[in-house]
């Protein structure tokens, strides 16, 4: 698709965010089981519940602009994703309390990355007059936060990096 006005940029990153979502969508279920912690297991379930949530969102938009979700791969989340399997699946680390505290960083950065991808959707829909989409794109925001929020709340109050500096 050509880049000629900021519609074509914003069709371009609902692709993205759409390919984003699916490619992060198993490595969060995969970091789910991997958890020990109840809470840190609870919240990487929920995330991925956000995540379909946000899939399907995301593909009623483009449905909806006429255009295909699985146009665009997104390459930074395809590394994301290489880092939490490597960072935080791997092997190599045999201390449980030790995973779950890698766990956290890994997911947080695919976070990041989702709320950078909303953030700016949000913002492309609001100039563009979009005002529906906008309000599913700033409840999709809403959701990120709100996750990000609950895994830096399991990593500073919890037990997760109380049990991994033990």
């Amino acid at each position: 698709m050509a880049m000629n006005s900021l519609k074509d940029i914003y069709l371009d990153q609902l692709q993205d965010i759409w390919s984003a979502n699916t490619q992060s969508l198993p490595v969060v279920t995969e970091l789910g089981r991997a958890a020990q912690d109840k809470d840190l297991s609870e919240a990487l379930i929920d995330g991925g519940n956000g995540i379909s949530d946000g899939i399907a969102e995301i593909e009623k938009l483009c449905n909806e602009h006429g255009i295909e979700p699985n146009a665009e791969h997104c390459k930074g989340m395809e590394g994301l994703v290489r880092e939490a399997r490597a960072h935080g699946l791997s092997n190599d680390i045999t201390d449980a309390d030790v995973r779950d505290a890698a766990i956290i960083p890994q997911y947080q950065r695919m976070v990041h990355y989702a709320l950078a991808g909303y953030g700016t959707l949000a913002a492309f829909a609001n100039r563009l007059g979009l005002d529906s989409d906008a309000a599913v794109l700033k409840k999709c925001l809403d959701q990120t936060y709100d996750g990000d929020r609950r895994m830096t709340e399991i990593a500073t109050r919890g037990g997760v990096n109380k049990e991994a500096a033990s």
